[in-house]
């Protein structure tokens, strides 16, 4: 077997490479898997390993991370792959591949290739509900997604939370979501906006503060508004195409973008310009004057 692991998506594809390591141990034991940073050997080095016979198993596995980064040893990708002996399982950890070299091609054409790519906010909402499945758990559509919006995207710490709200309670519930964990700062910046846009001047301002008392600087809140106007630039001026189509534009993920869609249709094209040159001007003044700029942040919000 010889399996090639890509992709943007570090926890997936991670989460895939232990799997097959693990099995491959369970079986065969741990002196039987041989690691190999690429970058750090010759390529003959990798030949060897792949043909060499195993010591004291059956068979062997040997997992070759980021090739592609070794010049000389990916322009001998078929070499390598020829070489590889029945009693050997190779595994090719590469999580960026240039897609358009030979070297992907051969991992394409002559190996598994399994790739890993982000997971948009339906597909995220999809894979929490599987988890809680595996865990011995049920999490709804609905509040898979209030879990997403609540601490965000990264699946790693997605994972984590949920498995501690299974372990309180295998029926994951808006309220234990609540409870049990901490809402991200940027889903917050997101809040205070949508308040501020939608005239609830009170809130946003106590949202703001909330910040404040969990010591998050002004600068940091400042940082996390300018990403948040970003995405509505990219919602605003990307009318007419789908979430996924602005997200794969950008180079970011879907989800947030499907959110500020929603939040964009509320502002004016002006006002958003007005907005973001606002903001650059606070950036611009806390670094060149002496400004407070907490207060600076605070009239920002109540002239939105």
């Amino acid at each position: 077997m010889i399996v090639s692991l890509t992709g943007s998506n570090s926890f997936l594809l991670l989460r895939r490479l232990n799997q097959l390591q693990n099995n491959f141990i369970d079986e065969h034991g741990e002196l039987a898997v041989e690691r190999i940073d690429a970058l750090a050997v010759e390529p003959q080095a990798i030949i060897d390993a792949v043909q060499s016979l195993p010591f004291l198993s059956a068979k062997k596995l040997v997992v070759v991370r980021e090739l592609g980064n070794n010049k000389s040893a990916s322009e001998k990708i078929e070499q390598i792959i020829d070489a590889v002996a029945p009693s050997t399982e190779l595994i090719i950890h590469e999580p960026s591949p240039d897609k358009r070299t030979a070297y992907y091609k051969t991992l394409k054409s002559k190996t598994q290739l399994e790739e890993f790519e982000e997971l948009d906010g339906r597909k995220l909402a999809s894979w929490l509900m599987e988890e809680a499945d595996n865990l011995g758990g049920k999490i709804s559509s609905s509040d898979a997604n209030y879990l997403i919006d609540r601490i965000g995207l990264n699946q790693a710490i997605l994972a984590s939370e949920l498995e501690k709200l299974v372990l309180y309670d295998p029926k994951v519930s808006r309220e234990s979501i609540d409870l049990l964990t901490e809402k991200t700062p940027q889903s917050k910046i997101f809040d205070l906006l949508d308040a501020a846009f939608g005239g609830n001047k009170v809130q946003a301002l106590a949202l703001y503060e909330e910040q404040r008392a969990q010591r998050v600087e002004p600068q940091a809140i400042l940082a996390l508004i300018a990403w948040q106007l970003h995405l509505l630039a990219l919602a605003k001026y990307g009318a007419g195409k789908s979430s996924g189509q602005i997200a794969k534009d950008a180079k970011i993920n879907p989800y947030p973008v499907t959110k500020a869609q929603s939040l964009a249709r509320k502002i004016a094209d002006e006002r958003l310009v007005k907005l973001v040159n606002e903001a650059a001007q606070i950036d611009y003044d806390s670094k060149t004057s002496v400004v407070d700029i907490d207060e600076a942040l605070k009239n920002f919000v109540i002239t939105i």
